[in-house]
């Protein structure tokens, strides 16, 4: 029997760094700091595509806003 792994379109390296991340947390031990680093490079470079390509989206408060309704007054 073959065992084929499904590509998820996600890079080897950044679920290696992903499964290494858990297994710290489960473990109770601190990330690496070159891992956490990489993270840290990959995640600005991302958000930084998303902002040129998006723009800054700000729907997070008014949504709230608006599912909560008026406050009381103090």
């Amino acid at each position: 029997m073959s065992t084929r792994l499904k590509d998820t379109g996600i890079p080897p390296e950044v679920s290696a760094d992903a499964e290494t991340i858990a297994l710290c947390v489960a473990a109770g031990k601190p990330i690496p700091d070159e891992i956490a680093r990489r993270v840290r490079e990959r995640s600005q470079e991302v958000t930084e595509r998303l902002r040129t390509q998006f723009g800054t989206l700000d729907i997070g408060v008014p949504a709230i806003r608006e599912l909560r309704g008026e406050l009381p007054a103090p």
